[in-house]
């Protein structure tokens, strides 16, 4: 057999054998089951997790930004889920807007100050159940200095053991408004809308 064609042949049993090893490790189950979401310690997967924010830009469009570094931990007990505990940190400095020169604008003293204020948090507060998947979660967030209360409208999308992290794994979409003024976030306040939209997309491993 000709040296390519072996070469080739070795290519394609190595292709058989990786589809064969994806093939064989079933999808998720995932469920909205209240039972789906374990009592637990939890930890965030920052490799499937996302902060956004949106701001009206003088009525022409949605500007969006994106942070892409965060931690965050979960406790939840199933029997008292509206004692369910969340805190996160976002790092301010990670800001990802896709234009690198307004990124450093808006990381400036006049927006965010995330030389001095490198870090935003989040620390709920109460929680309450408004249906099979979904519940309002009141907390803190400490953003530039100021802290605040806000709310989030939560989402539970379900929860499974994924064997491909070997990890129990719940996952959760969250909305929430907030007036950046009220975190000393006010250049331009009037002229931009003060107000601001943040949505969260988040997995966590069961610890």
């Amino acid at each position: 057999m000709p040296a390519r064609s072996f070469v080739f042949s070795l290519f394609l049993m190595g292709l058989a054998l990786l589809l064969g090893a994806c093939a064989s490790v079933a999808a998720p189950q995932v469920s909205q089951d209240a039972k789906a979401l374990r009592k637990g310690t939890y930890a965030l997967d920052p490799a499937h997790a996302s902060v956004l924010f949106k701001i009206d830009h003088l009525g022409f469009s949605t500007y969006v930004g994106r942070f892409e570094k965060m931690d965050a931990t979960l406790e939840f007990d199933s029997k008292n889920p509206e004692r369910a505990e969340v805190s996160a940190l976002i790092d301010m400095t990670s800001l990802d807007i896709a234009n690198e020169d307004f990124a450093e604008t808006l990381m400036g003293a006049d927006w965010f100050d995330a030389a001095q204020f490198p870090q935003a948090r989040f620390t709920s507060t109460s929680i309450a159940v408004t249906g099979e998947a979904t519940g309002v979660m009141t907390g803190d967030l400490t953003l530039k200095g100021e802290t605040r209360p806000i709310r989030l409208m939560v989402t539970f999308n379900g929860g499974a053991r994924d064997l491909l992290r070997s990890a129990y794994v719940v996952g959760f979409s969250a909305r929430g408004t907030f007036d950046r003024t009220d975190f000393g976030v006010s250049r331009f306040s009037g002229l931009i809308t003060d107000e601001v939209t943040i949505e969260i997309e988040a997995e966590f491993l069961r610890q």
